[in-house]
């Protein structure tokens, strides 16, 4: 069944359905743009409530997020931002695949509409114009038909009027014969069109219109079969980020299953722990004995506690809940900040230093590693002059070397004020290759950096040239491998030639001062131009 044989004669109906389907195109195109800004604000809208509730830099919420509650609620604040993330993929998938695709779609599906019902329209014109041919030739021929017996009947009557001539008998005769053979032709031409009409009638309706009905009804189901895709697409596009969602939603499971009450009690206990002893019972004060007060005065006074450090009057009870503005003078409210944190709790004060003494070692160790660089780069200089000046390098060694003592004397300040409060002193360890104005390399151990006085032990030389790096070592194992890029002679000591196109193995990469650490398959080991070789690191 189609419709060029079933639907031959419902042109208007075939018009107005294909209509309707492509309007029923349209109108899903709007309704999922209508779904995709919701799903925009929607996404938009979860972004800025994260935003909101997320704690700024440098907050009071800050210290907070240590314990495990407020890190879970971060962690869903974290999620819900991802979760925004994958609405707004929803948004963007839907708005690329289905409605820009059937919107371009749909401006094909009506090209080629209009193109059908074109070709149909000019069918029927044409078959119009045959029909009125052929209805004006049989006009013709009914016309001249009627001449041709009027002027037979003529001729007849003349024929027998007694009073005619015979020359008005042949001329009525030859006016009838030839109104005859008019008739006769109109006929033929008639009979011709008739053919004609009959034939282009029978093609439009069984040829032409059938072709173009199927070919309606093709796109038309081309167009269902692509809107049911679209309907499909709008439920996958959510399907297939479902898991990621799933995934979201369960990390927001997994940060309430993370909270741990009991860690948080013990985080808060160490964070403001102070290390103070409970204050002692209050003595008596007999005054009806002339005591002197001095002397109860002093009784309060001989364990130093917090009473001492918040510069309490002594003879005062420590209120626990007592109002500041009742319990503090306005010059006493907020203690003296020093550089030995002297003003907080022991315990806070241990924290402190030992946070401080690991931030001035990490710093002391890039200070100690650039010394490195410098003091290795100045050798080469020195044994390479081509490859540059080593007075250049005299300041940056002088800087790097003054830093250095600062540093550790800001070590050795902080290590005495961490074993005053009574902590470990367990700071970063650090082994350094250090260089003085004059370029002697000079060692420093981690365990014998300073002396008590502050002043560095004796200086051992380290090496000499770059090949007693090498010596008493094991060999490492490779990182890599590169390839020379240009031919290198290696003529200085501690350094290795080599070929261009020659391929090396990597044992220790470039660590700032321009010179590769490489082995070839025999064993020879040696510093290169980094510059001068195309690395490949193993991953």
């Amino acid at each position: 069944m189609d419709w060029g044989t079933d639907l031959w004669d419902q042109f208007d109906i075939i018009e107005k359905h294909t209509q309707s389907g492509l309007e029923l195109v349209e109108k899903y195109v709007k309704f999922v743009k209508e779904r995709t800004e919701i799903e925009q604000s929607y996404a938009k809208q979860l972004r800025n409530l994260t935003k909101k509730y997320n704690p700024k830099r440098g907050s009071k919420e800050e210290p907070e997020c240590r314990f495990s509650n407020h890190q879970s609620f971060l962690d869903i604040l974290n999620e819900m931002n991802d979760y925004a993330g994958q609405r707004e993929l929803i948004a963007e998938n839907m708005m690329m695949n289905i409605c820009i695709e059937l919107t371009k779609y749909l401006q094909e599906l009506k090209q080629e509409r209009k193109m059908h019902l074109v070709e149909a329209k000019k069918s029927q014109q044409s078959l119009e114009i045959t029909y009125k041919q052929l209805d004006s030739s049989k006009k013709r021929f009914e016309r001249e038909w009627r001449e041709a017996e009027r002027a037979a009947q003529c001729a007849e009557k003349t024929d027998q009027d007694i009073n005619a001539t015979k020359a008005d008998v042949e001329k009525a005769k030859q006016q009838a014969h030839m109104r005859t053979h008019v008739a006769e032709e109109c006929k033929n031409d008639y009979a011709a069109q008739l053919q004609k009409y009959n034939k282009e009638q029978s093609q439009f309706y069984f040829g032409d219109m059938p072709l173009i009905f199927n070919k309606l009804q093709d796109m038309d189901e081309r167009r269902v079969k692509k809107l049911a895709q679209g309907y499909i697409l709008f439920s996958d596009t959510e399907k297939h980020v479902t898991p990621i969602i799933g995934k979201c939603l369960e990390g927001i499971t997994k940060a309430g299953t993370n909270i741990n009450e009991r860690s948080d009690s013990m985080a808060l206990i160490e964070q403001h722990k102070s290390g103070f002893e409970r204050p002692g019972d209050l003595e008596f004060e007999d005054y009806s004995q002339g005591i002197n007060r001095a002397s109860s005065d002093s009784s309060l006074g001989t364990p130093k506690g917090p009473l001492d450090l918040l510069g309490k009057n002594k003879s005062k009870p420590f209120w626990l809940f007592s109002k500041k503005s009742k319990r503090f003078t306005p010059e006493r409210t907020t203690p003296t900040v020093t550089e030995d944190f002297a003003h907080l709790p022991p315990e806070q004060r241990r924290k402190r230093l030992q946070q401080k003494l690991d931030d001035i070692s990490k710093e002391l160790q890039k200070e100690v590693d650039q010394s490195e660089a410098l003091g290795k780069m100045k050798d080469v200089y020195e044994k390479n002059p081509q490859m540059g000046d080593p007075a250049s390098l005299t300041p940056q060694i002088t800087q790097t070397a003054q830093n250095m003592e600062r540093l550790r004397g800001e070590v050795n300040k902080y290590e005495s004020w961490l074993a005053e409060a009574g902590g470990r002193g367990d700071t970063l360890r650090y082994t350094s290759h250090s260089f003085n104005n004059n370029g002697a390399h000079d060692v420093y151990s981690p365990d014998i950096a300073h002396s008590d006085e502050g002043t560095p032990d004796r200086p051992q030389a380290i090496y000499a040239e770059f090949d007693d790096d090498f010596e008493d070592e094991e060999l490492a194992a490779p990182i890599g491998q590169c390839t020379a890029m240009y031919s290198f002679p290696g003529a200085s000591e501690g350094t290795i030639s080599m070929q261009e196109g020659e391929v090396l193995s990597v044992v220790e990469e470039d660590k700032g001062d321009g010179w590769t650490r490489v082995r070839r398959t025999n064993g020879d080991e040696g510093y290169i131009p980094t510059s001068y070789v195309s690395i490949a690191l193993n991953k």
